[in-house]
């Protein structure tokens, strides 16, 4: 399991849940969340992709999205399972009606909400999202924000990550749970 740190902090009871569209840095912001709070961290698609031995981009080739979205589904609801830790969500989970209200249900959680500019630099680093390997992947991702923005608004929290470093979006984070009551 990816795991950072073995002792939840006594200050928060369930799961944190970090949404939102690839990009917005849910993996690395929380990873230093998990860090600075002394909670486990997961990233679900790794997660995933050790369930079902093939990578994000092989499922989505082999099966397609909905298979996916199925094993994405048991594999949360085992994640949620674990206690207080920090779970990166893939940008797609949090938009699945079954997958969102299983979350919204076990854990808190946090949008990660960064600007299209932003998201297509983060993005184009590397060629490991497989929504974005067909078509001109600008449209794709502004067509995935529409899509996607009504659950994203869902969430708990929302926490601008659009122009701060990781360290100051992760202390974003821990500000706005501690104001709502979710850390004392």
């Amino acid at each position: 399991m990816s795991q950072i740190a073995a002792q939840p902090d006594a200050r928060i009871d369930r799961p944190i849940a970090l949404v939102g569209l690839m990009g917005a840095g849910k993996t690395t912001v929380g990873r230093r969340l998990a860090r600075a709070l002394g909670l486990r961290f997961f990233d679900a698609d790794r997660e995933i992709e050790r369930a079902a031995d093939r990578s994000v981009v092989e499922i989505f080739s082999d099966f397609g999205e909905e298979a996916f979205r199925d094993g994405e589904r048991k594999v949360i609801a085992r994640l949620l399972d674990e206690g207080p830790c920090v779970i990166a969500l893939g940008g797609g989970a949090f938009a699945n009606d079954a997958t969102r209200a299983l979350i919204r249900e076990k854990a808190v959680t946090v949008w990660l909400k960064a600007d299209l500019d932003t998201l297509m630099e983060r993005v184009s680093r590397r060629e490991t999202r497989p929504l974005l390997l067909t078509g001109d992947p600008r449209q794709v991702m502004a067509d995935l924000m529409a899509k996607r923005e009504a659950a994203y608004r869902q969430a708990d929290l929302t926490v601008d990550a659009t122009s701060a470093s990781h360290q100051a979006t992760m202390k974003a984070i821990v500000a706005a749970l501690e104001d709502a009551g979710v850390l004392s």
